[in-house]
């Protein structure tokens, strides 16, 4: 589905892990530069780790869009590998309404699945979710 905002049309897609959601919109006008912003920052300021970017770009590499697209982020919640893989799963789904056509090669790459795992709760009687109390014979 196609969002017309300011005179400049883009895609959107939402992705989740663990306790970060991101939304994630790609620009493909006539305009579009390459520039990669997250929360108003440049996504290198924003996540400076290495590998980071690697991991973000992974579906716009796979997709032959690396320097075509302007894409914008909008990202709360989690930590820094949630954040990044929410980031990875809002892009290929924003490219998959982009061109349906991509969705094999994104599936192929493992862009497309939503890592399930998120944090156990805590058990009572037990200090986390699975470390118990320290035992004591006296």
């Amino acid at each position: 589905m196609e969002i017309t905002i300011e005179g400049r049309q883009y895609y959107e897609g939402i992705g989740r892990r663990k306790r970060a959601s991101a939304r994630v919109r790609i620009y493909l006008d006539g305009q579009a530069s390459g520039a990669f912003v997250v929360n108003n920052r440049d996504v290198k300021e924003y996540f400076p780790r290495l590998g980071d970017y690697e991991v973000l770009a992974g579906p716009l590499t796979d997709a032959g869009l690396a320097d075509k697209v302007d894409v914008t982020v909008l990202i709360e919640g989690g930590g820094v590998t949630g954040q990044t893989d929410a980031v990875r799963l809002g892009l290929a789904r924003a490219l998959v309404k982009y061109d349906e056509n991509l969705r094999n090669v994104l599936r192929a790459g493992g862009h497309l699945t939503r890592d399930p795992r998120i944090k156990e709760r805590k058990k009572p009687g037990l200090k986390r979710a699975r470390k118990a109390p320290t035992y004591t014979k006296r």
